[in-house]
Parts: structure tokens; sequence; C-alpha cells
């Protein structure tokens, strides 16, 4: 029976883990060990799921799905325990399980207060993302999503730096907000269904039959759009990402950059477009446009940013302007692109934030007037720093070039505009990145700095990030299988 219900235990693991580490909470080494021993075991069982081949359910699962559990919950409301897996999902949770990790490692030393329950946050996190990524039921979908933001409220307001309580409240009140009117537009299509149909329902494969008026989809998916704009962050919904990001630990800014943004992107996907296609075709003038510009600001922006934390944020602006320009193509090649991007970034942009992080904690200091000369000092540190930063630029054999590709490639067969603008905000990302290694790497000395290399630790969560880059960048065609299929369906959704 439990291989039958592995998406339950893949959701709630990483709960069992936050329990366990507040029961021994007196132990900040005790909690540590616990926190990687279930990051690393929900990392091999999502790695598990690439294995399957075959269709392992109990249930009758929606087409393309492989993984599905279809049990009841509050039935008098047309509520049940959806959860399903396919190669889109698979991704996003094997993203999931990896960062995780990485963010136990980047925390191991870098926090020394209240030690347990920064880590049980971290995987109440992940069971929270998780269960966005594989819920099918909209309520249930719309728990998960209002669930994981707690656990990050709570690490910028208590482990971050500067303005946290500032940054943290302004985090949650942006999201928060702009999913209340989710919640409306779900209540509404709910009501609908049932209307037309004599059932009641959140389940998204009963939804999407729904038949809903040219107008009223306009509104419902506006308040869906909103809702997943604001996490992406799409233009000009961004300005909750570089506080948080400057003011959060290490750790937060890792997992909100690799993970918290995705989901925005995930849910426009798996939902937003699929619920009400004629609105999103109506919208997609709008969303290249933000996309577009958001490419092009975000670069502009982090150019101009003295903070490496918030250059690295604003670059974020810019690069998931990708994910929504591919989205918004909805065409199996831009489809595909977006999906890989949103892996890409989330290695690539994980591993920058990693990257200011050690640095910080070396010279206590995140401005980039205070390097210079870095290369000489800590080559090993260096080394990475230049391949990452290489990385998000865009270069030819390492991941993000491939999924930009794509994307611009698969845009410009049915916009060639927005493609066109969005290749020339590829210059711009160049212009800021050639900036940050200059000046941090070989540029002139300005500050007598002592600095020591690399731990076995980092150099080992540097190193693994750095195979996931080099990796996707040189051999991507077995994600692109993975959801080839997903894809066609969802471009094929009427």
């Amino acid at each position: 029976m439990i291989s039958h219900h592995l998406l339950t235990l893949l959701v709630f693991l990483p709960s069992l883990g936050a329990l366990l580490i507040l029961a021994v909470r007196k132990s900040d080494a005790l909690a540590r060990l616990v926190a990687l021993g279930f990051a690393v075991a929900e990392l091999v069982l999502s790695g598990y799921f690439f294995t399957l081949d075959t269709v392992h359910t109990l249930y009758p699962a929606p087409a393309g799905f492989f993984q599905y559990e279809n049990v009841h919950w509050i039935d008098f409301f047309g509520i049940r325990y959806t959860l399903g897996m396919d190669g889109i999902s698979l991704l996003m949770v094997a993203l999931t399980a990896f960062i995780t990790v990485i963010g136990v490692g980047v925390s191991w030393q870098g926090i020394k207060e209240r030690v347990p329950l920064h880590f049980a946050l971290l995987l109440l996190m992940e069971s929270g993302i998780l269960g966005v990524f594989l819920a099918l039921d909209l309520f249930l979908f719309y728990l998960f999503w209002e669930v994981m933001l707690i656990p990050m409220f709570f690490l910028i307001g208590i482990w971050g730096h500067g303005r946290r309580i500032y940054s943290a409240v302004k985090f949650f009140l942006y999201t928060f907000l702009g999913s209340l009117l989710m919640l409306v537009a779900i209540i509404t299509i709910f009501l609908m269904h049932g209307a037309q149909s004599g059932t009641y329902s959140f389940a998204l494969v009963d939804l999407i039959g729904t038949k809903v008026p040219y107008d009223v989809g306009l509104w419902l998916f506006a308040a869906f759009l909103l809702a997943f704009a604001i996490k992406f962050p799409l233009f000009p919904l961004h300005t909750w990402l570089p506080d948080a990001h400057t003011d959060a630990p290490t750790a937060g800014s890792v997992i909100l950059a690799s993970l918290l943004l995705k989901t925005g992107a995930y849910g426009l996907v798996r939902f937003g477009y699929p619920l009400f296609p004629d609105a999103a075709r109506a919208f997609t003038p709008l969303i290249y446009a933000a996309a577009v510009f958001g490419i092009s600001y975000g670069a502009w922006i982090a150019f101009a940013q003295k903070d490496m934390k918030r250059l690295v944020a604003y670059s974020s602006v810019s690069h998931m302007g990708f994910v929504a320009l591919g989205i918004a193509a909805w065409s199996p090649i831009a489809l595909s692109g977006a999906i890989l991007q949103m892996v890409n970034h989330g290695v690539t942009t994980g591993a920058l934030f990693a990257l200011v992080g050690m640095l910080d904690e070396r010279t206590h200091s995140r401005e980039i007037d205070t390097y210079g000369g870095v290369w000489g000092k800590v080559p090993a540190l260096s080394f990475f720093f230049l391949l990452f930063c290489m990385a998000s630029a865009g270069l030819p054999g390492l991941n993000n070039f491939v999924g930009e590709f794509l994307v611009l490639i698969g845009t410009f067969k049915v916009a060639p505009l927005p493609a066109g603008f969005a290749f020339l905000g590829m210059v711009l990302t160049l212009v800021y990145t050639v900036r940050l290694v200059q000046e941090i790497l070989f540029g002139k000395e300005r500050k007598p700095l002592v600095m020591h290399d690399l731990s076995l630790r980092e150099g080992g969560i540097l190193a693994v990030l750095a195979v996931g880059a080099v990796y996707l960048g040189v051999s991507p065609s077995p994600l692109l299988e993975l959801v080839k299929g997903p894809v066609a369906l969802l471009v094929g959704v009427k």
C-alpha cells in the first residue's frame, strides 16, 4: 500500500523531519543532522520516480500522470485529497528536493541562534512547496500555496538582516493579498461547475471542462494571473523581491529564488492556462509586454546595484521574464524551454546566492566596492563564482543558454517582435555580469581583505551545483523528453 501512496510520503516526509527536529530541539548538532538526513532521504525518494517507466496508481489517472492519488477528504464541499505527478511536476519536485539539501548545507555554520527552529522551518517549507507542485485539487493547491509562505516569513523575520521585519511583512502581504483574489476565482469556477454539472468539485480535471463566459473568464484568469505574477515576480509586481532577498538569510535567498518563484510559473502552466484558455490568449500581449520589459528592466537595474544580493535579486526578475515569455508563447518549443529554464534558474541563481553568502561570512560585506582582486586570494571560490556568472549570462555549454535559446526560438515562431526585444535584453545581462566579475574577481583591490578559500563543505555544495549547471547545459535531452508528453497535452487543451 505504501507504494501507492508515495506522493503523500513525498510531501509529508519533510514535515515528519521538522517535527523530529523540534522534539530534539535542545541539541543544535542533532538538529542539523536530522535536517540533513531527511533532506537527503527526500532527494533519494524524488530520484526514485525517475526510474518508473509505467503508471503506478490505484486510481484512474488523468492523461499524462504516472503517479496519482485521489481519495475522499471533505466530500460535503466537493474537496478531495488529490495529488498527481507528470514529467513537469517531477522536475519541480526533484529541483525542490535538491535545493533543500543545498539550503541545509549553506545554513550549517551560518545559523547560530535558534538552530532547530531554523532547520524545522526549512523542512516545513519544503513540504508546502512540494504540495503546490503535486496538488490537483484547487482547494488543496491553495492550502499548500498559503502554507509555504509562513516558514519563509519567519526565516526572513528571525534570521534575516537589515530591515528584516519590514521585508518579511512586505513579502507576506504582497503574496497573501494577491492570493485572496485567486481564492475568489477558485470559488467562482467551483460554483459555476456545480451549477452546470450538478456535482460540486474542486478537482482540476473536472473544472477544466467548465463552460465559462468570455467576460467572466477574463476576470477569473486575471485573478489567477495576479497571484502567480506576484510570485514570479513579473514587472511591476516585483518590488517585494529585492528587499526579501537582501534581508533574508542565505538559505532563505536560495530557496526563495530557486523554488518559491517557480511556484508562480508552475501555477500559470498547470492551472491558469488550462482553466481559461480563451482568456489566457486575450492576456497574451500583456504577458509578453511584462516579460520583455522585465527582462530588460531587471538587467538594467541589476547593473546599477552596489549590493551583490540586490544585483542577483534583480537578475532573477530578468531571467524569470524568459520563463514568462515562453509560457505566453504557449507552443511546444517555447513552453518546454520555459520549464527547463525554471530548473536552470533554480540551479544557477541558487548557486550565486550561496556564493554571496559565503563571501559575506568572510568579510561581513556584500558591497561590490569592498572587493577586488579576489581571484588571487581565494582561487577555488573565484572559479565557481566565474562559472556561475557565465552560466547566468547564458554562455553556451552551460545551463541557462539552452533554456533561453529554446524560449527565444519557440517565441520567435509565433511572436517575432517580443522575441527580438527579449534577445536585446540578453545583451544587458552580459553587461552587468561582466561588470560583476571584473570588479569582484579581477579589479584592483580596494581594501585589504583577509579571506580563506572554500571549506570542504562549501566546495562540495558548489561542486554539486556546478555539475548540475554543466549537465543541464550539455545534455538537456532527458529533461526535455520528460516534459514532451505533458507539454503536448497542455498546448492541446482547448
